[in-house]
């Protein structure tokens, strides 16, 4: 398949023969997951709500994240297929729940379905990749596959959004349903259901120690960072600059592209840059975007800029962070990104909350000064993991 083309032989088979579909399945299942915050001022326009009101809902979506640790251990007890398969169910399930959703109640059901379910796949995946990729390759891996993520954007929310301006958001979510399907049946009849073979896990010791929770509340850290902007850019535009469906599907996808040029430089960089210094990198870059953002909210091209930075710095500090999530639990890769995934569906949580109702009192301005504050956190964190990390292999030899 076209990815598995660029790998060379050091990579099993099973990695080489189905990284495209996985990535394929994962860019529509983000595609699903990030169509909503974008949107937001159209589907609260529709369901007759505040943005604060949806915000209060993506809030209790994203804190079915804090079940992460239990799916990630659900997710050792079962294959990496099944696994996927699962959570690419549940996405759809979620998806047309929320597209027939008559009210806020409903579309609040419909995204917590989403987004639960979809950590199973996104661990399932994680844990596949760890279980095939030593960990000093991990890096490239987990960045091609993390392309995904920002093709969600760029491709999937795009398509999307232009179905929303055609025929609206409602019919766009049924669109979406019927991709998963296709990419369920696909990632069932593809990924092996076999055994493990590359790596032996025990299920014993299924605990963070030490340095391992400086990970995890790095991750809440960058993801509270990444969803403030999320839920506020989307109002911003349409509220000062009278942007449509049309026009948000563009800005949509123009900063899409930015993720996935951060993505591949992740791709290419993280292993040799090293893990916590990437990450790092990344987080330092949020903090000039979100400055940009507050300083400029007034001009649509300087604010445009700032977000884009914001993104660039995010989406290349969090790609480069899942190789670290996947060794945090010894023999557990599931388990530690189940607790990763867990701190940053909070950060998302909480954010949602945040930030919706601060641009509501105070707007873009003020919103956006909390990446930054959140970044400058983010970036102690890691630091303190890599400079404990580097002691205790000092200490080892």
């Amino acid at each position: 398949m076209v990815i598995g083309r660029i790998l060379d032989d050091s990579f099993v088979g099973e990695i080489k023969r189905n990284i495209t579909i996985v990535t394929l399945a994962r860019l529509v299942a983000n595609a699903c997951y990030r169509f909503a915050p974008p949107f937001l001022a159209i589907i609260v326009t529709d369901l007759d709500v505040t943005l604060s009101q949806a915000g209060f809902a993506i809030f209790l979506s994203e804190l079915t994240g804090l079940l992460s640790p239990m799916v990630g251990r659900f997710t050792e007890r079962i294959s990496h297929r099944a696994s996927m398969v699962i959570g690419l169910v549940g996405t759809g399930t979620g998806c047309a729940i929320a597209a027939v959703a008559p009210s806020l109640t409903w579309f609040a059901v419909g995204i917590t379905v989403l987004v639960f379910t979809k950590q199973a796949f996104d661990i399932g995946l994680g844990a596949w990749i760890a279980d095939h990729v030593p960990y000093a390759q991990r890096g490239r891996i987990t960045g091609l596959t993390e392309m995904a993520w920002a093709l969600g954007l760029l491709v999937g929310v795009s398509v999307l959004g232009v179905v929303t301006a055609v025929a609206g958001w409602r019919v766009a979510y049924l669109v979406a349903v019927a991709m998963v399907v296709l990419l369920t049946i696909s990632i069932a009849r593809r990924v092996t259901n076999e055994p493990r073979t590359q790596v032996h896990h025990e299920r014993s010791g299924a605990a963070i120690r030490g340095r391992g929770w400086l990970v995890v509340f790095t991750m809440f850290c960058i993801m509270s960072a990444a969803q403030n902007l999320f839920v506020t850019f989307g109002s911003w535009l349409s509220d000062d600059f009278g942007f449509d469906a049309a026009g948000l599907t563009i800005v949509g996808f123009s900063l899409g592209a930015v993720e996935l040029v951060s993505s591949f430089g992740s791709a290419s960089r993280t292993d040799r840059w090293g893990k916590e210094r990437s990450i790092a990198l990344g987080a330092f870059l949020i903090i000039p975007g979100g400055l940009l953002l507050a300083i400029g909210s007034d001009a649509l091209l300087v604010g445009l800029v700032g977000i884009a930075i914001y993104l660039l710095g995010f989406e290349f500090s969090v790609v480069s962070l899942l190789p670290v999530a996947s060794n945090i639990v010894p023999n557990n890769p599931a388990v530690g990104f189940g607790w990763v995934l867990g701190a940053g569906a909070l950060g998302r949580a909480a954010m949602s909350l945040v930030s919706t109702r601060v641009y509501e009192d105070h707007g873009i301005r003020i919103a956006a000064l909390l990446g930054p504050l959140l970044a400058v956190i983010a970036i102690a964190l890691i630091l303190q993991h890599g400079r404990l990390a580097t002691r205790e292999q000092s200490a080892a030899k």
